[in-house]
This record gives C-alpha cells, structure tokens and sequence, in this order.
C-alpha cells in the first residue's frame, strides 16, 4: 500500500488523537461516576448511576477504542512508523490490547452486573457482595484503565526507546 501524503498523515492522526482523547475523558467520566456511586442514599440514583456508567461503556467507550485501535493500525500500516519497528510502538500495542481484553471481559461485564442488580434490588444491592465486588471492580477498573491510557499517550508523545535494530545494522553490529 502506498504511503500518505503528509496531509493525509496529519487527518489520520488527528482522528487517532481523538479517539484516544473520548476514549480516556470516558474511562474518566465512568470512574467518577462510580466513585460518586459509592455515597448512594437513594434507589433510583444508585440505579441511575449504574445504568449511565453501561450507557457510557456501550456508546462512547466500545467505539472510541475500536476507532483507537483501527486508526493506530491503519497508521502503523501506511507510515513510516510499521507495526515493529519502533519499541515505543510495540509498547503501545501490547498496552492497548490489555485494556481492551481487560475492559471487554472484566470491566465490561462487571458494570452490566452491577447495574442489573442495582435495577433489581436499589438500595439493598448495596449488601449484596456480588454488587459490591462488581462496583469495586468498576471502581478499581476505570482508574487502572485512565491510568494506563494515560501512559500510553505519554508514550505517543515522548516516542521513548528508539527504532529497533533492523537485521542488516544488526549484522554490520556483530560483523565489526
């Protein structure tokens, strides 16, 4: 595939950037939310919460990650940048792709189960330790998530660790 002007590039990027900027403002968002939800005296705000922290999930976090992902891959793909040859890059994947297993088999489903059974329950879910172990994991989760996304676009900016060797400099290297 042929490369992108530098035009094209900056687009391309600029949709990367934002997608990684709805996508941690969201993680954010989803962490105060919960951690609002830990002082619930009412039912139907416990409840409310709950379902604005899936609605949050579902709308904005699922697809401002796949934008993430699809655009790094069509960058690493028609830039410069390829998909091994800088570790920085690298480090970026094997992150990116922790949080999104971790948010899709952990946190997503811990949200969906705490606010199912505080539709059920209201204030009583409170004393259920499913409830409580599923809220504290969305808790837990959202901040690690922030975190993490955090570093990651410290990471985009700083491109620390350098190119890594390609096989001829490595053999020249070995040569010498």
């Amino acid at each position: 595939m042929p490369k992108l002007s530098i035009n094209q590039k900056n687009w391309l990027l600029s949709a990367h950037i934002g997608f990684a900027a709805l996508w941690t403002g969201t993680v954010l968002s989803m962490f105060l939310l919960s951690l609002r939800n830990t002082n619930s005296t009412n039912a139907e705000v416990l409840h409310t919460l709950d379902s604005a922290i899936t609605l949050l999930d579902d709308w904005l976090v699922i697809p401002s990650a796949i934008g993430s992902v699809m655009t790094a891959t069509f960058l690493c793909w028609v830039t410069n940048y390829g998909f091994v040859k800088f570790y920085w890059v690298i480090t970026k994947w094997v992150l990116t792709t922790g949080l999104v297993v971790f948010g899709t088999f952990w946190l997503f489903p811990w949200g969906n189960a705490a606010a199912k059974l505080s539709g059920q329950e209201g204030l009583q879910a409170l004393d259920n330790s499913i409830y409580g172990f599923d809220a504290r994991g969305v808790l837990l989760g959202t901040i690690i998530l922030v975190l993490f996304l955090v570093v990651i676009i410290g990471i985009s900016v700083l491109k620390p660790w350098g190119r890594r060797p390609t096989k001829a400099k490595a053999q020249v290297s070995a040569d010498s």
